[in-house]
């Protein structure tokens, strides 16, 4: 980052604002100045290029309070305080609410230029980081954005993706079947350094026990096929069902996962696909072997437990089939949209794909409801049991409503004013409630 980095400097006094402008613009930063909080909040976006400096006794909304909102924007801007004598205890309190430091009044305008400059390479590092994990999330030929999906639990799955693609260490990736761990593995690869390189998989559960031991370790001196240890070197090899090994293969496995040294110069990726209940990864995989991959672990969450998530790709899906079969995608009413949250979903995303494509069908034949394909794939998984937590009444109307402005905005191709005679929102409210459920106008243009 070339450019000087910005402070903007909030204080009711225009002397103050002045005096603390003029010392940090000598000092090569880009200042901007605000006379009160609520002034500052219309410019202070969630990537602003810069830090913060505000007095906390305001008139109007106080430093307290302005910190609060900053910190709701973004948790890692760094602000610093400035307060009056006496009202140090107060600071301490910024400091646990979020605050990067304070100064006393009066200052040392020194104490001032270094505090700024400890703030902005902190902010600097944070916006670097923050680009690298975009451009990440870009790459791998769009991979990242296959993982559909604003739920916390997705959001903080994408973030493990990023950190752990970054790193040298085998990875263990579990969860139910049909959660998209195989997704899971291509993004892993798809983000990290070995991105350019081999991505091998192999399912461990395909074939015996001789033809997994020859298949993965050779020998291929004969002219049969290269190991896939081999063929993978430099890049990644996923082992699918990891835990259909058997304890001699899961040995041979480590033994050489060891000669390899540190860092990797072959990345391991194993996927464990156990179905029975009450079992783990960790039952089926020798001590040894499981804490050498359980190091670095994904676990990906059952689509039960992904709130609003299940609408998004519901009609995602439904949308894709439309298309594919050349009618529109079934309408979901209120009551539909509850039972499909409230499902519990045994075969997960891959359950869902089915159901989509089967509630295009019959839509397309004018028969049959999204109630009766769930109730019949639930009765034919009987035997999968699952217990399924309550949602409050919120988050069912909160994953509707959300559900119900992303199909009228896909109808209407982005048109905010058929949106808003549609569902009778004026304007502003209908911003508002895209803000809160990350919907932008752009995606449906």
């Amino acid at each position: 980052m070339g450019h000087p980095m910005k402070v903007a400097i909030v204080d009711d006094e225009q002397d103050m604002r002045q005096s603390i402008s003029q010392w940090l613009a000598l000092s090569g930063f880009d200042t901007e100045t605000y006379g009160s909080a609520e002034e500052a909040l219309k410019s202070l976006s969630p990537d602003f290029q810069g830090v913060v400096v505000s007095d906390i006794k305001m008139p109007g909304m106080d430093g307290m309070q302005f910190l609060k909102r900053l910190m709701s924007v973004d948790s890692a801007l760094p602000v610093i305080m400035i307060t009056g004598h006496g009202d140090v205890p107060m600071a301490v309190e910024a400091m646990h609410v979020g605050a990067f430091d304070f100064l006393e009044k009066p200052f040392n305008p020194d104490k001032m230029t270094e505090l700024a400059k400890k703030a902005a390479n902190a902010r600097r590092l944070t916006l670097d980081n923050r680009a690298l994990r975009r451009e990440l999330s870009d790459g791998g030929t769009g991979i990242m954005k296959k993982l559909i999906g604003a739920s916390p639990v997705m959001e903080r799955l994408r973030e493990d993706i990023l950190d752990l693609g970054q790193a040298d260490g085998h990875v263990l990736i579990e969860g139910e079947t049909g959660t998209g761990k195989t997704l899971v593995a291509h993004a892993l690869h798809a983000v990290g350094a070995k991105a350019g390189k081999k991505f091998v998989l192999y399912s461990c559960a395909a074939h015996d026990e001789d033809a997994v031991a020859s298949r993965l370790f050779g020998p291929s001196a004969d002219g049969g096929p290269i190991p896939l240890l081999e063929e993978a070197r430099g890049g990644t090899l996923v082992l699918e069902d990891i835990e259909a090994l058997s304890h001699t293969l899961q040995a041979r496995l480590l033994t050489w996962m060891n000669d390899q040294g540190t860092p990797a110069e072959t990345r391991i990726v194993a996927i464990c696909n156990l179905q029975e209940q009450g079992k783990t990864c960790e039952d089926a995989l020798r001590p040894d072997l499981f804490y050498r991959l359980a190091a670095m672990k994904i676990t990906l969450p059952p689509l039960r437990q992904r709130g609003e998530d299940i609408l998004m790709l519901f009609q995602r899906f439904a949308e894709q089939y439309a298309d594919e079969y050349g009618c529109d995608a079934p309408e979901v009413s209120a009551q539909e949209a509850a039972q499909l949250l409230q499902a519990p979903w045994p075969g997960n995303i891959r359950q869902l794909v089915n159901i989509a494509e089967r509630a295009v069908l019959q839509s397309r034949r004018g028969a049959g409801t999204i109630a009766s394909l769930l109730m019949a794939d639930n009765e034919a998984a009987a035997d999968f049991t699952v217990t399924t937590e309550g949602k409050p009444l919120k988050e069912y109307v909160e994953a509707f409503e959300r559900m119900l402005i992303d199909n009228t905005m896909r109808r209407h191709r982005g048109s905010i004013v058929n949106v808003m005679e549609e569902l009778c929102l004026p304007r502003r409210t209908l911003n508002e409630k895209m803000a809160k459920y990350g919907l932008q106008r752009s995606d449906y243009l």
